[in-house]
């Protein structure tokens, strides 16, 4: 039999347990704990795991892991490898129920991540609802420091938990942009709270609400087709070739929770893409100046979607290269406006024996008073699926 608990908040002793140790043939826990003894075994997740595993049917165990079982906790993995029967779980004090029972804060307003050992934030979390827990790690501030890039020191309000429950604990607020938190050893046990202070775009954005050059935009139909048409998902990577304002990517986050990268060579239009980030409060997006066709190998993560909307002939040229990096089952989305370009794009690719579809939009709008015709430059859509390897196109 197993049964798998907290120490709750604390020091890495059983002082906080729930349960009496000496009920148990053998004490399973993290090299951390400070516990001695004979039935105490202190090993890793693999070697706990590979004893648990083993030894369950014949011996009562009792496995400690740090705050709570069900809170991004080992204990479940294993729990899961095992029979119901087996195992029974008993729930301690974790790091989010005890800093929002100081703090005062319901549970349902907190959006809840972990940046323990990962580098992406999910953005489904991130800032969506009015806080943001997030367990750390010593890379994570640093982390949050470049996701939060355009993300103004007043639109939110930082607050640490750091040595939760020790007798030296500090819960208190910090500011990530001028890095006054290095006053904390971030290998210690820390948590942070986000406070999201602005209220976010629906995503739905009207041109209006983007600063452009000579009003060059992908206008706002056509923007939500074409980002539609990219069968967007949230933590997708995106990247926009030829950003220009940069709305498709503000609104692909806005909307559909994406990390964007945006390439632009005009040094005017980057300082209003710079802006319309700020403005729109994008969070963990990236903004990449100069010929895009020069500059797609400096990001390293090959992304989920691309949309190439600007560039010119050599980012044409280079088209086959932005397939082979998309990601299985990755979508590429190409605009043309011109007949000279579609024809360009069609050739490249057929030259590389890539499939795509072509799809055509032609949109008229009516506006003021007297429903003034307002038609819309055609564009043209091509649209890429990358197929698995060994499947034929």
């Amino acid at each position: 039999m197993l049964t798998i608990t907290g120490n709750g908040m604390g020091d890495y002793t059983f002082a906080n347990l729930t349960v009496d140790v000496t009920d148990y043939d053998t004490i399973v826990c993290d090299k951390n704990f400070i516990e001695t003894g004979e039935r105490v075994l202190k090993l890793g997740y693999r070697e706990a795991k590979a004893y648990i595993l083993e030894h369950y049917r014949e011996e009562n165990i009792l496995y400690v892991v740090t705050g709570s079982p069900l809170f991004f906790s080992a204990g479940v993995l294993i729990a899961q490898q095992l029979p119901q029967e087996a195992v029974r779980i008993v729930d301690n004090t974790s790091s989010l129920s005890y800093l929002l029972a100081r703090l005062q804060l319901a549970q349902q307003t907190v959006g809840i991540l972990s940046l323990h050992g990962r580098d992406r934030i999910d953005l489904r979390e991130f800032l969506v609802k009015p806080y943001t827990f997030i367990l750390c790690d010593a890379k994570t501030l640093d982390r949050l420091h470049e996701a939060l890039a355009y993300v103004s020191p007043e639109a939110v309000e930082v607050t640490i938990g750091y040595k939760l429950g020790y007798a030296d604990e500090v819960i208190e607020q910090v500011t990530l942009h001028d890095r006054s938190y290095r006053a904390f050893d971030a290998a210690q046990p820390y948590v942070l709270l986000i406070k999201r202070l602005f209220e976010p775009a629906s995503g739905i954005t009207p041109d209006g609400a983007f600063e452009t050059e000579r009003g060059m935009i992908t206008k706002e139909y056509k923007r939500h087709l074409g980002l539609q048409n990219l069968d967007l998902a949230p933590n997708h990577i995106f990247w926009d070739v030829g950003a220009g304002s940069g709305s498709c990517a503000i609104d692909a986050f806005l909307r559909y929770r994406v990390r964007s990268v945006l390439f632009e060579k005009q040094a005017l239009r980057c300082e209003y893409i710079r802006s319309n980030l700020r403005t729109h409060h994008v969070c963990d997006t990236e903004l990449i100046e100069g010929d895009a066709e020069r500059r797609f190998e400096a990001v390293t993560e090959d992304p989920d979607r691309i949309c190439v909307g600007g560039g010119g002939s050599k980012v044409i040229a280079r088209l086959p290269y932005l397939y082979g990096r998309l990601r299985e089952e990755g979508v590429m989305l190409i605009n043309a406006i011109t007949l000279k370009n579609l024809t360009q794009m069609i050739a490249v690719l057929s030259e590389a024996e890539i499939a795509y579809e072509v799809i055509s939009l032609s949109l008229t709008t009516y506006k003021g008073k007297l429903d003034m015709i307002e038609p819309q430059r055609q564009l043209f859509q091509i649209k890429i699926r990358k197929q698995p390897q060994g499947d034929p196109a």
